[in-house]
């Protein structure tokens, strides 16, 4: 008896059918890793070609029969043939087993849409007023901004890498650099990964050696040797692959995001946000649970959002916070607003920025109307463990118009700025970023005041840049306060250095104090002679006992000049 024939039996078929459903089912679950939660769409997929493989051996052996055409005259054609497709009502009914997942994603999707819930979407999150002046604490050195973006992070950490020579060989840097808080200062992490499948088949047994980590303040970067190796890895194969791992061992878990960190003793693992719809099937979908994963055991544990560990940073990623923040500030006004009239819609800017304060992560976005100009009305910033939001209501201009005016002040040299972060300096909201040559490495620091962005700083360093952009304030008369360091020195030595392509005056004090500013914003530090009595205003450096000359006038001439 034929293969063919066989299937024409009842129980054959049956049996066909199981087999088909087993290796589909298998298969694809091993390699799509679709969870198998009724509430995720790719779910419904996956049952989607379930149900083809079930039906399969059921349908009508021929599909498709050729039909002679006749001539004229009622002989056959020995040349030609029509064809007419053979669908009997048995596969109709068949195919309809398929149809029913396909209905549900397509039925879910509109009954989950914000046409129908658009209230229930706005009201996601809660979303607390500051003040910024209060909350917002005003920065005298910027240590807490992570100004570099992961572009350059990359270029610094493949530096590192490649000055080692027993690793770089076999192992690359991941492209995915992760913004952490590290001993509260701002830290960008990415753990090395297999080259590709021959690397992995040949260094599986010793596993991943060690991260880099990057310091987007000072711009430097470090190689770390991982104290155990990491066996799983998103460049891992088969059951070293990190994603397939977790899969397993969590099959009705819908993952958002997957992001590496490292604990307190630098030890690596991966925060993996969990999560469900909040609004009809699919619609609205938000983190409730974090799972902490280590990739050098396998061990997991999973967490509530509001019970994670505080020494972890990332379980809401950027993308999803702003999403939200849009829910909100869209649809608050219900659908038929959002489209027509736009009475209070406002929604964030196309990027974010990161903010360390305290313990926490923070992004931050500007705010603007839906009908956009080139202002905000506002930022927000969001907790990237918690899902915090709070808005503050300073209006001023969006980040793009603040890059461009920051790549203004040096048009000449083509730098691009990144995108910006905010701070306090005296009062005074402030975007702050960096400015990149082509090559991807930061050249320059920049301030530009929020609410009017024409006052712009820059310098190669962020003293500097601070320095020279509290004159500016000073110049355009906006108030920063009336605190500010003051004091009278005599000098005893004055050195010129040459440093990053621009000149740093260097004043040492009788009482041991160093002072320092830059010749490129005050030409008329050229003038100061030891022995001078110097009447000065500053600000504190990066190092303890060197301040940063704000303003100065002498206090007496030197002797004998």
């Amino acid at each position: 008896m034929s293969f063919l024939t066989k299937l024409k039996q009842t129980k054959y078929r049956i049996i066909a059918s199981l087999v088909l459903v087993l290796l589909v089912g298998w298969i694809g679950f091993y390699i799509f890793l679709p969870a198998i939660n009724l509430r995720s769409v790719k779910f419904w997929v996956y049952l989607t070609f379930i149900m083809l493989a079930a039906i399969l051996p059921w349908f009508n052996e021929s599909l498709i029969k050729k039909v002679p055409v006749y001539r004229s005259g009622g002989k056959k054609s020995r040349t030609r043939y029509n064809t007419e497709t053979n669908f009997t009502k048995r596969n109709l009914f068949l195919l309809g087993f398929v149809e029913v997942p396909l209905a549900v994603i397509l039925i879910g999707s509109i009954f989950s849409s914000p046409f129908f819930f658009a209230r229930q979407y706005a009201s996601v999150i809660d979303v607390e007023n500051g003040v910024f002046e209060e909350e917002m604490p005003e920065a005298t050195e910027i240590t807490n901004i992570a100004l570099m973006d992961t572009e350059s992070a990359a270029i610094l950490g493949n530096r590192t890498l490649g000055a080692l020579s027993d690793v770089v060989s076999q192992y690359n840097v991941s492209g995915y650099y992760t913004q952490i808080n590290y001993n509260n200062s701002p830290k960008k992490v990415a753990n090395l990964e297999y080259e590709n499948f021959f690397k992995w088949i040949v260094n599986r047994d010793s596993g991943i050696p060690g991260m880099v980590m990057v310091d987007p303040v000072r711009s430097n970067a470090e190689y770390i040797k991982f104290s155990e190796p990491m066996k799983y890895a998103t460049s891992g194969f088969f059951g070293d692959d990190l994603m397939r791992k977790l899969r397993f061992s969590y099959p009705t878990k819908i993952f958002h995001s997957v992001t590496f960190e490292v604990d307190e003793n630098l030890n690596p693992c991966y925060t993996v946000s969990c999560g469900k719809p909040k609004v009809g099937l699919f619609g609205a979908f938000d983190i409730d649970e974090v799972i902490i994963f280590y990739p050098t055991d396998g061990s997991s544990e999973i967490y509530k959002v509001e019970e994670a560990p505080s020494w972890i940073d990332i379980v809401f990623d950027g993308d999803l916070a702003c999403e939200k923040y849009n829910w909100k500030g869209i649809y608050s006004g219900g659908y038929f607003n959002s489209i027509i009239g736009n009475v209070g819609c406002k929604k964030t800017t196309d990027d974010f920025g990161y903010i360390v304060l305290g313990d926490d992560v923070w992004y931050f976005t500007g705010v603007t109307s839906v009908t956009a100009d080139e202002s905000n009305i506002g930022f927000i910033l969001s907790n990237a463990r918690t899902g915090e939001y709070r808005f503050y209501d300073v209006i001023g201009a969006e980040e793009h118009s603040a890059m461009g005016a920051a790549e203004g002040e040096v048009q000449e040299k083509g730098y691009k700025a990144s995108f910006p972060s905010l701070v306090n300096i005296s009062g005074q909201p402030t975007y702050i970023m960096v400015l990149k040559d082509a090559a991807g490495l930061v050249k320059l620091y920049a301030l530009v005041n929020v609410e009017n962005y024409s006052i712009v700083a820059t310098g190669s360093t962020q003293a500097e840049a601070m320095s020279e952009y509290k004159k500016l304030l000073k110049q355009n008369n906006v108030d920063i306060g009336t605190e500010e360091n003051t004091t009278e020195i005599t000098v005893e030595n004055v050195r010129l250095v040459n440093m990053s392509e621009q000149t740093i005056v260097y004043i040492t004090a009788t009482d041991g104090n160093v002072y320092k500013g830059y010749l490129e914003s005050d030409e008329s530090l050229i003038l100061i002679r030891v022995g001078d009595k110097l009447r000065l205003s500053y600000a504190p450096g990066e190092h303890e006992s060197i301040f940063i000359i704000l303003s100065w006038e002498k206090a007496q001439p030197a002797e004998g000049s």
